[in-house]
C-alpha cells in the first residue's frame, strides 16, 4: 500500500519528465503540460491527507540509489512547488502565444518543474545530488533559451560556474555523510544524526552543505547572476525567485539534524545570510527597474531565510520560505500592471513638517511592540534569537506608518489606533510560527541556536542594521541634495561594483563572441 501510494505521488513528476523530453506538437505539448501540472497539483492536495492518516511515508523500492521520502515538510514544498508550478505553466500558454520556440519553451519548463519536484521527494543521497544537478541545468537552458542575447549568456554562465561549484560542496558532503553513517538512505541517516556527536567529519560535512546552500540561494558575493536573467521570459523569473532559489533553503531544512553537528556551518548561515539581506535590501531601494529590483529582493529574502537556519530557527525558515514564494511569484507575473496598481494605491501624505526624531520614536515603538507581543509567545532574543529577529525585521516595515501618526498635529485616537494595528500585525506574525513550528514537530528541529555570545551579537547587528536603514531610507530624499550623498546612491544602486568585478573575471575566463552591451 505504501509503495503503491509513494508511486501515485511519484507520477505527476515523471508526467512532467516524459512530456518535456518527447517532442510532440505544440498544441498537444501545451495541453499535455496543463493536465500533468494539473494532475500534480491535485496530487499535492491530496497527500497531506494521506500523511495524516498513515503517517511519514519512505520506500527504497529495492533500486540501489532510489528512494522516495514523504513526510510533513515534503508535503508542503512539493505542494508548494505544484501550486507555483501549475500558475507558471498556465501563465506561459498565453504569455508565450506566437513565439516560435513556444513548444520548446514548454518542455524545458516542464522538465525543469519536474527536476525540482523530484529533488523534494527523494529519500537518497544520490537521487538528490541527480535531481539537484538537473534542476540547475534546466534553469540553464531556460535561461538560454534566446541563445542570441549577450548579456542572457553571461548570466547563464556565471549562473552555471556558480552551480558547478555548489555542486561539488554538496557532492564532498554527501561523501563524508555516506563515510559517517555508511548509508545514502535518509532513513537510516536521519536516525542515526540524531544520535550522533559531533566529529571533524559531520562538521566539515555541515559547512560544505551549507556552502552548497549558499551558492544555490544566490549570496554575497556570487550573487550577481540573479539580477542579470531578465532576457528569459518572466514566466522563468517566477518559478526561479518563486521555487527554485529555495532548493538551497529545502536542503538545509532536510538536513537539518546533520547541520546541528556542526556548529561552524551554522555560524557561516549566520553571517554571511545576515550580511547579505542587508546588503541587498539596501541596494533594492536604490533601483528603478521593478524587475531589478524585485531579483534584488530575492537575494534578501534568500538571506533572510539563510540567516534563520544559521539561528536554528527552522520552522521559521520555512514559513519564510512559503510566504516569500507566493509573494514574489505573484510580484513577476503582475510585474506589468505595477503602474496601473501604484495608482490605485496613491494615497496624500502626512500634512506639516515631519519631526526630525520621529523615524526614531517610531523604530523604538516597533522595538518595544516586538518585544511584548514576543514575550507573551514565549520568543526571547536569548532562547529563540532568529525568530524574534525576522518578527522584529518585518514589524520595522510598519516604521512608516507609525511615524506618519506621529506628525506635527498628532491625534491620540490615530496614534493608540496604528499602535494597535502593529500589535495585531505582531500577534498574527508569532501565532503562525507558533503554528508551524507546532505542525513540524516531529520534522525539523526544535528552535535551537548554537551556544555562546556571536549568534546573540548577529542577531542584534542585523535588527540594528535594519533599524538603521529603515531610519536613512527617510531621511535619504532630503539628504540626496549634497555631491557626497549622491555619489554614494551611485554606488549603492550599482551594488558596490562587485557584480562587475565578477563580470570581468568571467568573461576572462568564459569570454563571449558578442560583446556585452
Amino acid at each position: 500500500m505504501i509503495t503503491t501510494t509513494l508511486w501515485f505521488i511519484l507520477a505527476g513528476p515523471l508526467a512532467l519528465a516524459a512530456i518535456g523530453l518527447v517532442p510532440v506538437s505544440t498544441a498537444a505539448t501545451l495541453r499535455l503540460a496543463r493536465g500533468a501540472a494539473l494532475a500534480t497539483l491535485a496530487t499535492a492536495l491530496a497527500m497531506p491527507l494521506v500523511i495524516l492518516w498513515n503517517g511519514p511515508l519512505h520506500t527504497g523500492n529495492g533500486v540501489p540509489g532510489f528512494g522516495l521520502w514523504f513526510d510533513v515538510l515534503t508535503a508542503v514544498m512539493f505542494l508548494l512547488v505544484a501550486f507555483v508550478g501549475t500558475i507558471v505553466v498556465i501563465y506561459s500558454r498565453n504569455y508565450m502565444d506566437g513565439d516560435p520556440g513556444h513548444a520548446r519553451f514548454t518542455r524545458l519548463l516542464c522538465v525543469t518543474l519536474a527536476a525540482v519536484l523530484i529533488l523534494i521527494l527523494s529519500g537518497n543521497l544520490i537521487q538528490f545530488a541527480l535531481a539537484w544537478v538537473a534542476t540547475s541545468l534546466g534553469l540553464n537552458r531556460l535561461l538560454l533559451f534566446y541563445p542570441n542575447r549577450p548579456a542572457a549568456i553571461l548570466a547563464a554562465r556565471k549562473k552555471f560556474l556558480a552551480s558547478r561549484l555548489g555542486d561539488l560542496c554538496l557532492l564532498a558532503a554527501i561523501l563524508l555523510i555516506y563515510n559517517s553513517f555508511h548509508s545514502f538512505d535518509y532513513a537510516a541517516i536521519f536516525a542515526a544524526a540524531k544520535a550522533a556527536t559531533s566529529t571533524p567529519a559531520l562538521a566539515a560535512a555541515g559547512v560544505l552543505t551549507a556552502l552548497a546552500a549558499l551558492l544555490k540561494s544566490a549570496q554575497v558575493p556570487l550573487h550577481g547572476w540573479l539580477t542579470e536573467v531578465m532576457e528569459t521570459p518572466t514566466p522563468v523569473s517566477a518559478l526561479l525567485h518563486a521555487g527554485i532559489i529555495n532548493a538551497g533553503g529545502f536542503l538545509l531544512l532536510r538536513f537539518a539534524d546533520i547541520l546541528l553537528l556542526s556548529p561552524p556551518a551554522l555560524y557561516l548561515l549566520a553571517i554571511i545570510g545576515g550580511f547579505t539581506a542587508l546588503f541587498a535590501s539596501v541596494v533594492m531601494l536604490t533601483q528603478t527597474s521593478i524587475k531589478l529590483s524585485l531579483a534584488w529582493s530575492t537575494i534578501a529574502q534568500m538571506g533572510f531565510m539563510l540567516l534563520q537556519c544559521g539561528l536554528g530557527a527552522w520552522s521559521a525558515a520555512l514559513l519564510h520560505i512559503l510566504a516569500h514564494s507566493l509573494y514574489k511569484a505573484h510580484a513577476f507575473l503582475s510585474s506589468g500592471s505595477v503602474i496601473d496598481i501604484a495608482r490605485a494605491s496613491w494615497s496624500p501624505s502626512p500634512g506639516g513638517q515631519p519631526h526630525p526624531a520621529r523615524m526614531g520614536i517610531a523604530v523604538g515603538l516597533v522595538l518595544a511592540i516586538t518585544l511584548l507581543v514576543s514575550t507573551l509567545f514565549g520568543v526571547t532574543p536569548f532562547e529563540q534569537p532568529g525568530v524574534f529577529a525576522l518578527g522584529t525585521i518585518m514589524l520595522l516595515g510598519l516604521t512608516h506608518l507609525i511615524a506618519q501618526s506621529i506628525d506635527e498635529r498628532p491625534n491620540t485616537v490615530v496614534i493608540i489606533r496604528t499602535l494597535a494595528l502593529a500589535a495585531l500585525v505582531a500577534t498574527g506574525w508569532f501565532a503562525l510560527q507558533a503554528g508551524i513550528a507546532r505542525v513540524m514537530a516531529t520534522t525539523l528541529p526544535a528552535t535551537a541556536p548554537p551556544s555562546g555570545p556571536l549568534i546573540l551579537v548577529i542577531a542584534l547587528l542585523v535588527v540594528l542594521g535594519f533599524a538603521a536603514v529603515t531610519i536613512l531610507q527617510s531621511t535619504f530624499a532630503r539628504a540626496n541634495t549634497t555631491p557626497r550623498v549622491r555619489a554614494l546612491y551611485v554606488h549603492v544602486s550599482n551594488g558596490f561594483y562587485v557584480n562587475t568585478i565578477a563580470n570581468r573575471l568571467v568573461l576572462r575566463l568564459w569570454p563571449t563572441r558578442t560583446p556585452i552591451r
